[in-house]
């Protein structure tokens, strides 16, 4: 065989040997960005998540107040355990459960927070990682099933046009703190 003809055969060799090798790369690499990612675990003591918000709202003696409670959840205290009573009777993803290592996962009290701190801050999901101990995807699905949840269990008893006593109601309670003849202003619309 000639130089010639061995260079020639060499360069199909080498050809041939780069194409598959692509093939093969490609290949691979096709199937790492089908295959489903891995997120890290992230150990967040959702325990201690729980007993923080337990501690500064719930126990007998709580470090801040029911002025502060209803300034930072929007409503008082009663009405919230309400919801959450509620929720926990009604609504099996509310209800505390153990994992499979027999941990205790989420607190009711951590996940009914973290949705209406959402709603009534309008602030992202991962906002109260730090304190409350869950991610982001998981308050995001607190916030879909209690949507959900309160539409269902409260619907009929508040998401509903107002009675003619709900309006006197109102109109009293409004001239009693020096509106006379407002019903109500939610986002700078009155009712007439």
């Amino acid at each position: 065989m000639s130089s010639s003809e061995s260079d020639g055969v060499d360069e199909a060799v080498e050809e041939w040997f780069d194409e598959e090798f692509d093939n093969i790369v490609n290949s691979l690499v096709d199937v790492q960005a089908k295959k489903p990612k891995r997120r890290a675990y992230i150990e967040r003591d959702r325990e201690q998540g729980h007993n923080l918000l337990w501690n500064d709202y719930f126990k007998e003696n709580p470090t801040y107040q029911p002025e502060m409670f209803r300034r930072r959840f929007r409503m008082n205290k009663p009405l919230f355990l309400r919801i959450v009573d509620a929720l926990t009777n009604e609504v099996p993803y509310f209800q505390q459960r153990r994992n499979a290592h027999r941990r205790y996962g989420l607190s009711t009290l951590q996940k009914c927070t973290a949705a209406i701190r959402m709603l009534a801050y309008d602030q992202s999901g991962d906002t109260y990682d730090e304190y409350l101990r869950l991610g982001e995807s998981t308050a995001l699905l607190c916030l879909d099933i209690f949507t959900n949840a309160i539409i269902q269990l409260f619907g009929d008893e508040y998401l509903r046009r107002p009675t003619a006593d709900d309006l006197q109601r109102l109109l009293d309670i409004g001239e009693l703190r020096g509106f006379p003849g407002m019903v109500g202003s939610i986002d700078c619309m009155h009712w007439e």
